[in-house]
């Protein structure tokens, strides 16, 4: 969007674009400080009970004195990136329109650099708030081979860490994620397609497809 374009208005843009004239004036209030002070007891209590998950988590702040219930609990979590350690379904939001890609490890011998990589996203609690930590790895030797830092869950940081992963070590033969709307993008498949890499995605809920990253969080 070009606010002082010469020839086309911010009307005839939002129009072209299919956004409405309100996104242009909209700002993000962030996390009230109750809200944040709430996400710090969760973030503390999963550390012990990483089987918590929105029920337990919200009866146990009810014990604890603090008006917060199951709802709110949830979307914390969920902000959070914190999925108790058995499995679930919806572990990644996935865009509606993205289409999803096979999961292309099952069976698979990986005994080699550069056959595999993967990717995932992970949060970092703040004084004030959160950062979002994406990560690259090679399933064959673990190594992390970029990673990025982020205050917003856009996808622009998640490409820089895949480009520059590609730059150093070259491209691999098959790159695996969840279905986080993120890794199901334009730019990010773009990508993976411009360097010839063959795409797979985990299952749905299907946490264990991806573990290899999953347990360096």
């Amino acid at each position: 969007m070009k606010k002082n374009h010469p020839k086309i208005s911010l009307r005839r843009q939002c129009k072209l674009l299919s956004l409405a004239r309100s996104n242009l004036y909209y700002q993000s209030t962030g996390e009230s400080a109750e809200n944040l002070r709430f996400m710090a007891i969760i973030d503390k209590q999963f550390l012990e009970t990483p089987w918590y998950g929105s029920r337990q988590m919200a009866r146990h702040m009810q014990r604890q004195g603090h008006k917060c219930g199951r709802h709110r609990v949830r979307r914390l979590m969920r902000i959070m990136r914190l999925v108790p350690i058995y499995q679930t379904p919806n572990t990644s939001k996935k865009h509606p329109q993205h289409k999803i890609y096979p999961y292309l490890l099952r069976r698979l011998t990986i005994d080699r650099p550069n056959q595999v990589w993967s990717a995932d996203i992970t949060y970092i609690p703040m004084r004030l708030g959160f950062l979002y930590l994406v990560a690259v790895m090679d399933w064959y030797s673990r190594k992390v081979l970029s990673w990025r830092l982020s205050n917003s869950m856009e996808a622009d940081f998640c490409l820089e860490a895949l480009k520059e992963a590609i730059a150093k070590y070259g491209a691999p033969e098959i790159m695996n994620r969840d279905q986080g709307s993120q890794f199901t993008g334009f730019e990010w498949i773009q990508a993976l397609k411009d360097a010839d890499v063959k795409i797979s995605m985990d299952g749905k809920g299907r946490w264990i497809d991806n573990r290899m990253i999953e347990r360096l969080w």
